[in-house]
């Protein structure tokens, strides 16, 4: 069964060394987001990457970097992301957050059908 609706996707670019409180600033904002009831967060880890400051984070063995891109995906309708950026604002100190409409189809099991 497949169920559409519009919803909003929160992306978040940051650093793997980014910190909040004591702890990795990815772990803080998802269980941020999870315990906010927000529907689903997803942690990317990018092998290389570069921000504003040209900086070239990699992956790769010779220029090893402790700071990896992170991206950190979350997916809710327009009206609990918006109420989640006031609480990401107090957790940024830098990165960059961008907002798109989606359309979303959620895939739900349905009775089996016969063969």
């Amino acid at each position: 069964m497949h169920l559409p609706h519009d919803a909003m996707l929160l992306r978040i670019f940051i650093g793997e060394s980014d910190r909040w409180e004591h702890k990795p600033l990815y772990e803080a904002i998802v269980l941020k987001a999870r315990e906010l009831h927000l529907a689903g967060a997803t942690v990317l880890r990018g092998p290389m990457g570069f921000g504003k400051s040209s900086r070239l984070h990699t992956a790769k063995i010779l220029r090893l970097s402790l700071d990896l891109p992170l991206v950190i995906e979350i997916v809710d309708s327009e009206e609990k992301i918006n109420s989640f950026l006031p609480v990401l604002d107090k957790m940024l100190k830098g990165g960059l957050v961008t907002l798109e409409k989606v359309r979303v189809i959620d895939y739900r099991a349905g009775p089996e059908e016969p063969n």
